[in-house]
């Protein structure tokens, strides 16, 4: 059995991986982490604790899922590789500067740590499918929606789906002219890796939606869009378990999902 820490335990998406990793029959629910509800009971001896680092030397988990702010994800990070502790990333709002630090330290302390923008399998593929498209069409810009409680912007599936596609195309505003803002912000937020790419990344933030992505390509004559839609929380727990049962067996540091499929 996989023993396994939940870190954000309450949450929205921390309560569907407690019940995953339950109802995975090679899992096992080692520990529960949350600054809400502390000693509440969440199943059978599990029990919601409050500090960290605390929990993880009594549990000894052997990998932690971790779905929390990103206030706080790099300092839990940090634990982890310090503790030597697997970890499972779910949390978005990571630099590129920190997720450089977090890669080497991975090495360093010989800890495997998977961070991926999204678990969702469709998602995967509609950013595999943006960025063969990026080789064939000079224009592109991605609008992501969100409901309006994500404190991040823009995603972290955007962020990840733009370097993507700057591997196979370095400038997607070809032929555009200057531009002119007349309300600042208005065109979205230009991505650039490297000073390459130029993707207008636009975030939506409003109630009723859970996450969705469009990818709109342009050329003369044409426009292509990939969209994906997620309906609810529940299509990211077959890539958590995914990312949780390889983890397991291996001890490397890994940025997206896609590199595990």
């Amino acid at each position: 059995m996989i023993k396994v820490g939940v870190i954000g335990a309450k949450g929205k998406m921390g309560s569907q991986v407690v019940r995953a990793v339950i109802e995975d029959s090679e899992l096992e629910l080692n520990c529960a982490i949350d600054k809400f509800g502390i000693g509440e009971n969440l199943y059978q001896t599990i029990t919601i604790e409050g500090d960290l680092k605390t929990a993880i030397a009594l549990n000894k988990p052997d990998i932690v899922v971790d779905f929390t702010q990103p206030s706080t994800i790099f300092d839990n990070i940090k634990i982890y590789l310090e503790t030597k502790t697997k970890a499972v990333i779910g949390t978005t709002g990571l630099s590129n500067e920190q997720l450089l630090e977090i890669e080497q330290k991975s090495k360093e302390n010989s800890t495997g740590i998977i961070i991926a923008p999204n678990f969702s399998i469709g998602a995967i593929l509609m950013m595999k499918f943006a960025a063969m498209a990026s080789k064939y069409f000079s224009n592109a810009e991605i609008i992501e929606f969100h409901h309006n409680q994500k404190k991040d912007a823009p995603s972290g599936t955007s962020i990840k789906t733009a370097q993507l596609m700057i591997e196979n195309n370095n400038n997607f505003k070809l032929g555009n002219c200057a531009e002119i803002e007349t309300i600042k912000g208005a065109r979205g937020a230009n991505y650039e890796q490297n000073g390459l790419g130029n993707i207008q990344i636009h975030a939506v933030r409003m109630p009723g939606f859970v996450a969705s992505q469009e990818v709109i390509f342009g050329s003369d004559g044409q426009t292509l869009k990939i969209h994906h839609d997620t309906i609810n929380r529940e299509c990211y727990m077959s890539g958590v378990i995914l990312a949780i049962k390889y983890l397991y067996k291996n001890n490397s540091f890994i940025y997206g999902l896609e590199n595990i499929l």
